[in-house]
């Protein structure tokens, strides 16, 4: 007998309960390598299904969409969906799923942990430890970091991982910043919030932590320019994505001390090439994108994209959806 149901691939293995859910309503079939299938190999897969569960380094271009016929939803493990032509999709009717929420606490406590590295030169002294270079000499001038109790945070986009940032940095009595496309007046009024415009929570803040998405006009939101414009002091965090920031001109900034430090959990490219100048800094903290890896984070992401891609399937609501326009046109 024919099987007619639905079929779904999935580009990554994930957590069984989530696997569970995908299988009990479709045809699933699991890529099963750590590394990530080719760009040939994806469209392979995607051709002849009905739905399709990515992550942020699977470019589902306007190639792959054209060429998958009988594809209804694309469904993201994550918030961004920058991997993902969202306006071919969405010409073609296909439903594309992010997972917004379910990841903000757990990134925002890498933000503030990278933060606090950067602050406190942890990432730094940890390799001069490893190195044998320490010794029992008290000197009140040696690893001096920047003080983050009562310092100025400036936030760039106040969305959820936004604002779980805020709440933590209010646990260190710091002082909140912030700049977004919409002001938000009542977070203002009930965290104590305030609203700065770009240049001048540049030229305020003590450190700047990115939490917006990349787009057109957000790539390199973070260049020279704006580098310039940040105290010397000031350290740089962006757990966004990797192309809101100049890369190159970062590496001068940090190199010629326009900026005390940054701290990246992002790069552009991803993975970061192993000769990039920038793993030369000592003044940089590195993370290799593991914003959303805690336990509990990862499987409530991966079940809502599950319940994503068989929503779209069955020509339901998808709970989270980047491309809401699509249910008019398909009735729904």
């Amino acid at each position: 007998m024919v099987n007619l149901r639905p079929r779904v691939f999935v580009t990554r293995r994930f957590f069984p309960e989530a696997l569970e859910v995908l299988t009990d309503a479709v045809e699933t079939e699991v890529w099963p390598h750590d590394d990530p299938p080719t760009p040939k190999q994806l469209l392979e897969k995607i051709d002849g299904a009905d739905g399709v569960l990515t992550n942020i380094m699977d470019n589902v271009d306007a190639n792959v969409l054209r060429t998958a016929h009988r594809l209804k939803v694309v469904s993201q493990l994550g918030v961004g969906v920058d991997n993902i032509d969202v306006a071919e999709a969405t010409l073609r009717g296909v439903l594309v799923g992010n997972t917004p929420g379910v990841l903000a606490k757990a990134t925002a406590d890498i933000g503030f942990g990278l933060l606090m590295s950067a602050a406190r030169r942890i990432g730094e002294s940890d390799r001069w430890l490893r190195a044998g270079k320490w010794t029992m000499q008290y000197h009140p001038m040696v690893w001096l970091g920047a003080e983050v109790h009562g310092a100025t945070l400036g936030i760039v986009g106040m969305g959820q991982i936004g604002l779980e940032m805020a709440k933590r940095a209010l646990g260190f009595d710091m002082r909140v910043i912030y700049y977004s496309r919409t002001r938000k007046p009542d977070l203002e009024a009930e965290f104590g919030l305030e609203y700065f415009d770009p240049s001048d929570l540049l030229s305020t803040a003590d450190f700047v932590s990115l939490h917006i998405p990349l787009t057109l006009e957000t790539r390199h939101f973070i260049g020279e320019r704006e580098l310039r414009m940040m105290k010397p002091t000031s350290i740089l965090v962006n757990v966004a994505r990797g192309g809101v920031v100049d890369s190159q001109a970062l590496y001068i900034a940090l190199s010629e001390g326009w900026i005390s430090g940054a701290a990246l959990d992002v790069t552009d490219p991803e993975p970061i090439l192993p000769d990039d100048p920038l793993l030369t800094l000592e003044n940089l903290v590195i993370t290799p994108h593991i914003g959303s890896a805690s336990i509990a984070s990862r499987r409530h992401t991966c079940l809502l994209a599950a319940r994503n891609v068989v929503a779209g399937i069955q020509g339901r609501r998808l709970e989270a959806c980047a491309n809401p326009e699509v249910y008019a046109a398909k009735g729904i």
